[in-house]
């Protein structure tokens, strides 16, 4: 699916949560989350990517059962009124599995599959498309001093180990896509390292997702503390990803994103 891309994609953000960092609370309602996902849909989203557990920085994790009632009402809405791309954002292959059921398409696990040894199973046995991002611990304790030697080369090592995996267990390789893990478990320096060598992950041959949308590291840069006043700075990222080669942008902000998709890609393919 992902690996015919040539035009990059943009991934809406649907967190059916109480305590995301960003926008916990406001589309954990069938109705707003609707409303919100048609919304995406219309500024440029070809993929709605839901979750039912936080993973901000020092979340706790939210039980199966809890997951699969807050997503699979709202996937099951959205598919009868669109036919759009879904993604489910959990690390639980049970919550995966309810959602692929549901109507989604796509497993997004922030873990890379190392949380549920049975995630890998159910990709290949669904032969979906799975995005695999590396992450230092868990969103409980990932910014409890992370550390690096250097970051680029073991977030790389990493998701070559974890891709290997997916790959023994039998996942095809043209449905694994790799996300660098931006905020989860990195210092400021370490996301700037691994932003300036984007074109590096590129370069192992699998289609790669970025997620800077809000992320506090780029507040700490600008000098700003609410999140919602960042849209600016992840299009700026947005732009520098389309011109490294990146293929999907999981953001917020959708219409704002997509325009600065759009410049960089006509500037990149001039």
């Amino acid at each position: 699916m992902f690996s015919e891309l040539k035009k990059p994609l943009i991934m809406g953000i649907l967190n059916a949560t109480p305590d995301s960092f960003s926008d916990g609370g406001k589309f954990n309602q069938v109705e707003t989350a609707l409303e919100h996902a048609l919304c995406m849909i219309s500024d440029g989203a070809t993929i709605i990517d839901i979750g039912g557990e936080s993973t901000r920085p020092h979340s706790d994790s939210v039980s199966a059962d809890e997951q699969i009632a807050r997503v699979v009402p709202i996937i099951q809405a959205i598919r009868k009124v669109s036919d759009v791309q879904i993604s489910i954002d959990t690390t639980l292959s049970v919550v995966a599995d309810a959602a692929l059921n549901a109507g989604a398409n796509i497993i997004n696990d922030v873990s890379a599959g190392n949380n549920d040894a049975k995630m890998f199973e159910l990709a290949a046995q669904k032969n979906v498309p799975i995005i695999l991002m590396h992450a230092q611990g868990t969103p409980k304790t990932m910014q409890e001093n992370p550390y690096y030697e250097n970051v680029v080369q073991e977030v790389s090592t990493t998701l070559k180990q974890r891709v290997n995996e997916a790959i023994k267990i039998g996942v095809k390789k043209e449905n694994i896509v790799l996300d660098i893990g931006i905020g989860f478990g990195k210092r400021k320096q370490d996301n700037l390292d691994l932003l300036a060598h984007l074109a590096d992950f590129v370069a192992l041959g699998f289609p790669v997702l970025l997620g800077t949308s809000r992320k506090r590291f780029m507040g700490a840069i600008c000098d700003v503390n609410e999140p919602s006043e960042l849209v600016t700075a992840t299009a700026v990222t947005t732009a520098l990803g389309v011109m490294a080669g990146v293929q999907i942008f999981r953001v917020h902000d959708v219409k704002e994103n997509k325009q600065a998709l759009e410049v960089a890609w006509a500037i990149k393919t001039r």
